[in-house]
């Protein structure tokens, strides 16, 4: 038992220790309850459809990503139906966490409830953060993973307890599950083990047990990458060729200060970047960091993609500004820190007017829809739906009983799978990613309606094409599918018997 007056200093410190975590959940309550309001507007993502698509042949895994985002939505679909705010509540509450668990890591680092109160709030106001809370993304829970690690490790090294690599395994088997690229932050793991004095964890039956974990929750899909030649390799060998051949990946430094974080807190996580690596006991953060970005930045990797490494420079930058302005007057503390959060609420709300659907009409609305190619790729899919239904509708009863439709992407496959059944709608027929290894229906259908594609490829593919209507919203938004794939066609079966077909048109998206 502790002596009294041990007993009376230790009892404010567990109050305020309370009230800080309860001012953590408070922050990411609010910011998940602004989403939970705010999601129910304009419709699906393209990717988001193609999560349901799949979320509804779940698997161990698919070509474009690990099986963790899709098994999500399932259990959502279950539990929601079609919602935007229910299916979108679990990447809500993953941004949620990691906003609490960023603060958390403040926290143990030193930090007091300014420090962890900056931090939660910089990563909160972020782009990332506001952004994946707005879709479910495989990118909304591999940010949540890899923080979840970053702060187990900060553990690991505060309390040098090898025990704490079981819970870093077991958040990177997750992310493993979850996001491909998680590999690269585990290579900045491994380098900082390697470069730092905690290389000595390598001889630590606790560290291969953490590897064990890792191995063992990510082998399924291992298993299945095997049997299916590592299709997802090719995948991202196309999506990364594409990308840099349509210069996605250029702006990959500007984008670590305008795009990874909140403006207003470059500073932050520079200061902590440099805290860091003046820090023995925790330099090992610094190479977690240092390593991801090089590796993406001299593989042409797109900006966001060190969005995960960002949380816990924050945190660590916000604890060392925190103990420089506990050196400053009284009124030199005010300044700054009214200065920081006037700035950081303002390029905040910035931000959430870009990415957010605040509004269902007028400027705001007006003014998302320009700035934010995401919000746009939400509009448009029900009237294609209902357009094709229309279409179907004005065939003669024999080629309605022998139809199939074709569709030229995900979006289009998932808006026909998912929303097609309302309109008593055939299951769309796709040869991209994951819906080409389940191949085409058996009969196969002999009159198609063909989407995203062109009248020559049309022509080249199918017999008989005729166009019969128009793909594009009556609210005139310019987005993929509006541009690019504005004609829907009728046709006779393939030139060639659908086997060969099947077999010519993999394709990845």
């Amino acid at each position: 038992m502790l002596p009294l007056a041990a007993e009376q200093k230790a009892a404010p410190s567990m109050a305020t220790g309370t009230g800080d975590r309860l001012i953590l959940v408070a922050i990411a309550a609010a910011f998940a309850l602004f989403h939970i309001l705010t999601n129910g507007r304009y419709g699906f993502h393209r990717d988001e459809l193609q999560f349901l698509s799949d979320a509804r042949h779940l698997d161990w895994g698919f070509v474009a990503y690990p099986p963790f985002t899709p098994f999500v939505e399932s259990v959502s679909m279950h539990l929601f139906g079609r919602s935007l705010i229910g299916l979108r509540l679990a990447s809500v509450l993953a941004q949620a966490g990691v906003v609490i668990v960023s603060g958390l890591m403040a926290r143990d680092l030193g930090g007091n409830r300014l420090a962890q109160v900056t931090t939660a709030l910089a990563v909160g106001l972020s782009p990332l953060p506001i952004f994946e809370a707005t879709e479910f993304q495989y990118t909304s829970f591999g940010i949540f993973w890899w923080v979840l690690a970053a702060w187990f490790t900060i553990r690991l090294l505060k309390t040098e307890n090898p025990r704490w690599w079981l819970a870093i395994g077991a958040a990177l088997g997750f992310g493993l599950l979850t996001k491909y690229a998680i590999a690269f932050f585990i290579a900045g793991l491994l380098a900082g083990l390697v470069l730092t004095r905690t290389r000595r964890y390598f001889t630590s039956p606790w560290f291969w047990g953490g590897v064990s974990i890792a191995l063992l929750l990510f082998s399924p899909n291992l298993i299945w990458l095997a049997r299916h030649d590592l299709i997802s390799y090719h995948f991202l060998q196309h999506i990364h060729a594409r990308d840099v051949a349509e210069g996605r990946a250029e702006g990959f430094l500007k984008g670590q200060f305008l795009g990874n974080v909140n403006l207003f807190a470059a500073p932050v996580w520079v200061l902590g970047l440099i805290a860091f690596f003046a820090d023995r006991h925790y330099r090992m953060l610094a190479w977690m960091y240092m390593v991801p970005l090089f590796l993406f930045w001299a593989g042409k990797g797109r900006f966001y993609y060190v969005a995960e490494a960002y949380p816990p420079l924050v945190a660590m930058g916000a604890v060392t500004a925190e103990r420089w302005l506990a050196r400053r007057r009284a009124w030199q503390r005010i300044t700054v820190e009214t200065v920081f959060f006037t700035g950081l609420f303002a390029v905040g709300a910035y931000i959430t007017a870009m990415l957010v659907p605040v509004a269902s009409s007028g400027p705001l609305r007006d003014f998302a829809l320009d700035k934010s190619p995401d919000l746009r790729e939400e509009i448009g899919w029900e009237e294609l739906v209902r357009t094709v239904a229309s279409i179907r509708d004005s065939l003669p009863p024999d080629q309605q009983a022998h139809l199939g439709i074709t569709v030229g992407n995900y979006g289009e496959q998932g808006a026909i799978e998912i929303l097609g059944p309302a309109h008593h709608l055939p299951p769309p027929i796709s040869t991209t990613n994951s819906a080409w290894l389940r191949g085409y229906p058996s009969p196969p259908p002999t009159t198609i309606i063909a989407l995203g594609i062109s009248q020559k490829q049309a022509d080249t593919i199918f017999t008989g094409c005729r166009l019969a209507g128009h793909n594009g919203n009556s609210e005139g938004v310019k987005n993929e599918e509006s541009k690019y794939h504005p004609d829907i066609f009728v046709c006779g079966p393939p030139r060639k018997p659908w086997p060969v077909l099947w077999k010519e048109h993999q394709d990845f998206g």
